[in-house]
C-alpha cells in the first residue's frame, strides 16, 4: 500500500498538458516557477478573493478499455478523451471560473476552477461534476459504441492559508485523487481527522448576520453562519461543509450547527427570529425530524415558531424521498421554512412552487448593482409577484449600498441583509449590540 501511495504521489507530480484555457496550451515541469500559468491563476483567484478547488475525473476501467483496441489505438483513445472534455467543460463550466484542464499519469483529467462563497453552495460542484461526467460518457459512447467508459470523481480546495501554493496544489491533488478512488491514504487520512475532531469537539463558531425591516430600519431576525477552526483550511463554510459531505459527516455536522444555535439563542435569551441554514440531504434525512424533536426537548424555552429552516435554492430536491414529508412535519411543529438564493440557482422557481414557502430570500446576484440595470429591477418586480401569489415574505441579501437600499425601499420590499446593514460578526456580540 505504501510503496503505491509514493508511486502515485510521484506520477502525480510528472508533467502534464494543459487543455484548457486555449491560450495556455504548454507543457509545464514538475517544479512549478510562478510563471506558470496554474501557480498564476490560482494566485489571481486568491488575491480575488475566491475559492479554488481541484477536481478529477479518473477513468476507472481504463485498463478494460484499452483491451478492447488495438495497441496503435490506445495514444488515439486518450487523445478523443481529452478532446472531448474539453468540449463538454467549455460548455458546462462558466469559462470566467475555468483556471485550467489537464491530464495526469495517463488515466484522468484534473479541472481547477475558481470559488465564490456568494454564488456557490456545496452542491454545486456535484451537479457540475455530474453534468460533465454523463455527457463526457454519452459522447464517448457515440465514438466507440461497443465501450462503457466509468468515471471516479473526486474533489478538494486548495488552502489558501499554505505559504507554497505550489504545495498546496499538489496536495489538494493528490487528495482529490484519492477521494475519488476512495481508498484510505495518508493525505485522506488526516482530513478524515480533521473533520472527525470538529465533529467530536463541536469545534464550529457561529456568526451572526441582522435582518432589518426595509422600511423602520428593526432588526427582525438574525442569520446564523458557520465557520470551521480559525486559520485552518476548514474555517471557511464551503470547505467545511464540501468535505463533511465527501467523507459522509455532513448530517452530523450540520445537526451540530443547529444544536449550537439552539445553545445560543438560550443562553442569549434572544427572541427575534434566527434563520438556519440547512441543506436538502439533511432535511430529507429519515432521523431528521426525530432528532430535531429529541433537541427541543432540550431546549423547551425556544419556540420552534422562532426558527427558520433555510433551503438552498441551488440545491436540488428531486430524488429526496423523505425530503417533502419532513417539510411538512416542520411545519406542523412550527417551524418555518425559507427558499434561500432565489433567482441563482440550478433548481428554478419549481422549489418555491412545491414548498410555497413562509419566506422567499433574493439571492445577491439580483441585487449586486441594481440600481443601475432596470432588467434587475424587473427580476425583482417579477419575483414580488411570485412572492406575493406563494404568500410569502421576501428578504433581499447582500445588500452593499445605499442605492441598492433605495431600489429596496421604493419596490416595498419586506426585509434586507448585507454589509451595508452590518457585516457578520460573533453571535453574542451581536446581540448585545
Amino acid at each position: 500500500m505504501g510503496c503505491r501511495y509514493i508511486k502515485k504521489v510521484k506520477s502525480v507530480m510528472q508533467w502534464g498538458k494543459i487543455i484548457l484555457p486555449l491560450s495556455s496550451i504548454r507543457y509545464y515541469p514538475p517544479q512549478f516557477t510562478l510563471r506558470n500559468p496554474l501557480i498564476e491563476g490560482v494566485s489571481k483567484a486568491f488575491h480575488a478573493g475566491h475559492e479554488v478547488a481541484v477536481i478529477v475525473f479518473k477513468l476507472s476501467n481504463l485498463k478494460d478499455l484499452l483491451e478492447q483496441t488495438e495497441i496503435q489505438q490506445h495514444s488515439k483513445l486518450m487523445k478523443n478523451v481529452k478532446k472531448i472534455f474539453q468540449i463538454v467543460v467549455e460548455k458546462v463550466v462558466n469559462p470566467k471560473e475555468v483556471i485550467s484542464l489537464h491530464d495526469y499519469y495517463g488515466d484522468g483529467i484534473s479541472l481547477l476552477i475558481t470559488v465564490d462563497h456568494d454564488r456557490h453552495s456545496i452542491s454545486n460542484i456535484d451537479i457540475m461534476m455530474k453534468e460533465i461526467t454523463e455527457e463526457v460518457t454519452q459522447r464517448f459512447i457515440k465514438l466507440y459504441p461497443s465501450m462503457d467508459p466509468t468515471f471516479e470523481v473526486g474533489y478538494m480546495f486548495v488552502d489558501k492559508h499554505d505559504f507554497s501554493i505550489q504545495d498546496s496544489l499538489l496536495r489538494a491533488h493528490r487528495q482529490a485523487i484519492g477521494m475519488a478512488e476512495k481508498r484510505v491514504q495518508v493525505e485522506i487520512n488526516e482530513m478524515l481527522l480533521s473533520i472527525n475532531k470538529i465533529i467530536t469537539h463541536k469545534a464550529i463558531t457561529l456568526l451572526a448576520q441582522p435582518i432589518i425591516d426595509v422600511a423602520t430600519k428593526e432588526i427582525r431576525a438574525w442569520e446564523l453562519l458557520t465557520r470551521g477552526p480559525k486559520g485552518t483550511v476548514l474555517e471557511a463554510p464551503l470547505q467545511l461543509f464540501s468535505v463533511a459531505r465527501q467523507t459522509g459527516r455532513l448530517y452530523e455536522l450540520e445537526m451540530i450547527v443547529i444544536e449550537k444555535i439552539l445553545q445560543q439563542v438560550k443562553a442569549s435569551r434572544c427572541r427575534q427570529g434566527i434563520f438556519v441554514n440547512c441543506t436538502p440531504l439533511t432535511l430529507g434525512n429519515i432521523r431528521f425530524t426525530n432528532d430535531l424533536k429529541k433537541l427541543l426537548q432540550k431546549y423547551r424555552s425556544i419556540s420552534p415558531k422562532q426558527i427558520t429552516f433555510e433551503v438552498t435554492e441551488r440545491d436540488s430536491i428531486e430524488g429526496l424521498k423523505n425530503f417533502s414529508f419532513n417539510i411538512n412535519v416542520l411545519r406542523l411543529m412550527g417551524f418555518k421554512i425559507a427558499v434561500d438564493d432565489t433567482g441563482a440557482g440550478y433548481a428554478s422557481l419549481n422549489t418555491i412552487s412545491e414548498l410555497m414557502p413562509d419566506i422567499i430570500k433574493i439571492d445577491r446576484s439580483v441585487i449586486e448593482n441594481i440600481d443601475k440595470n432596470s432588467v434587475k429591477e424587473s427580476m425583482l418586480k417579477g419575483l414580488l409577484l411570485v412572492a406575493k401569489e406563494a404568500g410569502s415574505l421576501v428578504v433581499a441579501e447582500g445588500i452593499e449600498n445605499q442605492e441598492e437600499a433605495s431600489v429596496l425601499t421604493r419596490n416595498n420590499v419586506d426585509l434586507a441583509q448585507g454589509n451595508f446593514y452590518a457585516r457578520p460578526a460573533m453571535f453574542f456580540d451581536e446581540i448585545a449590540t
